[in-house]
């Protein structure tokens, strides 16, 4: 019998969500408790950064460990149980589903958290959902100040992920133009990478299960404007019933889809230069990271995270043999990509 895969999670993350899909679609059995259901399990040890989700797994010694960062945990999980991998199997397909995967969860959720607290209908919404999901039985007295205290911590965090007078309108300008390029995009594929799921279109789903679902101004943009990502994001909350095969992945020398490339030349020109000025900010010790992002004033707390993304992502590149970085260079080369991992 396949071991059972424990975790902890909340219906209002994008990476629970992200992770509860991707595990269903690989039929992997898992164990969900939502955070601040029933009694704290003081068996089970506390990760090193209160995160959502955490998984507990066994180490090599058998201790269990708190591990909470969604990529290489699924990673873990492609190790640990076969079949159905959501990596696709070109070492340069996956170069780049680990870019997509990184730019869903580390840029695309500075607009998930920003329509979500900066607007009075989603703040309002939100403060009113959230501590509701953690105890369903509890009293409308007993609700109300947990309400109050999540809206004032959340709209505090803003300028933490880089929501705030400056940037509203780069963050708001680029989930457009992400909505453009990937509806357009699942009408050539289905999928980011083919016509099966990869990790980056589940780190996608997690955050639109908020953007498209749950926040009302988003979900207006979304349902509005872009109704076949409403569904999309519907539809990826549980594949387990559907059939894959090998031969559903892009890859090879075949040109990628003008879509596709559309999609990273987005990257290209707004995250990736985006993540070498937070890099340089958190190398400075500086205390406020300011560079200009699509055309416009950006500033934020520098964030010491993303540098390691930065970083993980030149791994990655390093990793590919010569002969995949010359594949990769010939089929990004219109998007600029590479200029970010070929100089010093």
């Amino acid at each position: 019998m396949t071991a059972e895969v424990s975790l902890m999670g909340a219906p209002g993350s994008p990476y629970t969500r992200k992770m509860l899909a991707l595990m269903r679609f690989r039929h992997i059995p898992y164990r969900v408790r939502w955070q601040g259901m029933g009694e704290t399990r003081k068996d089970l040890p506390k990760p090193k950064v209160a995160l959502l989700p955490t998984y507990y797994m066994p180490e090599k010694d058998g201790t269990i460990a708190a591990i909470t960062d969604s990529s290489p945990i699924l990673r873990r999980l492609e190790r640990d149980y076969a079949g159905r991998s959501v990596i696709p199997p070109d070492p340069v397909m996956a170069f780049l589903n680990w870019l997509v995967e990184d730019y869903a969860d580390e840029w695309l959720t500075k607009a998930m958290f920003h329509y979500r607290w900066h607007y009075a209908a989603d703040s309002t919404k939100a403060a009113s959902i959230l501590p509701r999901w953690q105890n369903i039985a509890a009293d409308e007295a007993s609700i109300a100040p947990i309400s109050k205290m999540v809206c004032e911590r959340q709209q505090g965090r803003l300028s933490y992920v880089g929501s705030n007078a400056i940037t509203k309108l780069t963050i708001e300008a680029s989930f457009m133009r992400l909505c453009k390029v990937l509806d357009a995009h699942l009408q050539e594929a289905g999928f980011v990478f083919g016509a099966r799921p990869a990790s980056a279109d589940f780190a996608l789903y997690g955050q639109l299960t908020q953007l498209a679902l749950f926040d009302p101004t988003s979900q207006a943009i979304v349902a509005q404007q872009f109704p076949r990502l409403y569904a999309w994001t519907e539809v990826l909350e549980d594949l387990s019933g559907m059939a894959v095969e090998t031969s559903d992945w892009c890859g090879g020398d075949t040109p990628l889809p003008a879509t596709l490339l559309a999609l990273l030349q987005e990257i290209a020109t707004l995250y990736l230069p985006y993540l070498v000025a937070n890099a340089a900010a958190v190398a400075a010790g500086d205390t406020v990271m300011e560079t200009t992002l699509d055309g416009r004033a950006w500033q934020q707390n520098p964030f010491p995270y993303q540098a390691k993304c930065l970083a993980w992502l030149h791994e990655e590149y390093g990793a590919l043999s010569p002969n995949d970085q010359t594949r990769l260079f010939t089929l990004t080369q219109s998007t600029g990509l590479l200029t970010y991992f070929t100089t010093a």
